[in-house]
């Protein structure tokens, strides 16, 4: 895929996503998520993208192998496709965070999708490192119950009915994505940016130095974020749930 249809698919991604977004409005949404109604959709626009990038990425390691052994050069129409899918997803949500949020509400956010957007947009106009930034997608899967997780909280379905004012107990849908959620952030976020990092370090030589950096500080910036991310969910999802089981002994 030469640059200008690379950047057409990405302009168009954005379009599609921010119209995505639009169209959820229309859509039934539970009584309690209507007070948030903006972040409702969001999520839903993110979980959306998760569940398509996700599947996608593991798409182009199983009809093109010979990616997974050279990161660097080897790609094929259809990853390059998905990596261009992604940065016009990014930018949209760095746009909708932008206007819709302030800056302390979401500068976390912000930072991350600035370095995604960065690295992925070097990956596809230069079409080099494209195989990596798959590898960054299958983050995606986790994102997928991330999200549900998310729209389960807006949407007043964290709890059992009727435990809310005695002793709150998480509903079962809620327990098992919570759970799901922790044991497949393990599996696609830490290891796989344990093997980004390693991968990085043991090829810098065949790799420019800024581009070395540029990957350096991003993967830093969001190993960062991602161990905090982890533990808020540990003290939300577990250690609240345990000083909560103990209370109704």
């Amino acid at each position: 895929m030469d640059l200008r249809s690379a950047l057409l698919v990405t302009g168009g991604s954005a379009c599609a996503f921010r119209l995505l977004n639009g169209l959820v409005r229309y859509l039934p949404t539970p009584e309690p998520a209507r007070k948030k109604a903006w972040r409702w959709r969001n999520i839903a626009t993110s979980l959306t993208h998760s569940s398509l990038t996700g599947a996608w990425a593991v798409l182009c390691f199983y009809l093109h192998p010979r990616m997974a052994e050279d990161l660097i050069s080897s790609h094929s129409v259809f990853s390059h496709s998905l990596v261009a899918v992604s940065t016009g997803y990014f930018i949209h949500d760095f746009l909708d965070l932008a206007f819709n949020q302030s800056f302390k509400q979401c500068w976390e956010v912000l930072l991350h999708h600035s370095v995604v957007i960065s690295c992925f947009s070097l990956a596809v106009t230069s079409r080099f490192y494209l195989g990596f930034a798959v590898v960054s997608l299958l983050v995606e899967i986790n994102s997928v119950l991330l999200h549900t997780r998310q729209l389960l909280l807006l949407s007043g379905r964290r709890n059992k009915p009727g435990t809310e004012a005695t002793c709150p107990r998480p509903s079962t849908v809620y327990r098992m994505t919570s759970l799901l959620n922790l044991g497949t952030f393990l599996v696609f976020r830490v290891c796989t940016l344990g093997w980004m990092t390693r991968w990085l370090a043991g090829h810098g030589e065949h790799i420019p130095r800024s581009v070395v950096t540029m990957g350096t500080v991003g993967l830093s910036l969001i190993t960062i974020m991602n161990t905090v991310l982890f533990y808020r969910l540990l003290r939300a999802d577990v250690l609240t749930d345990t000083r909560n089981a103990r209370k109704d002994h």
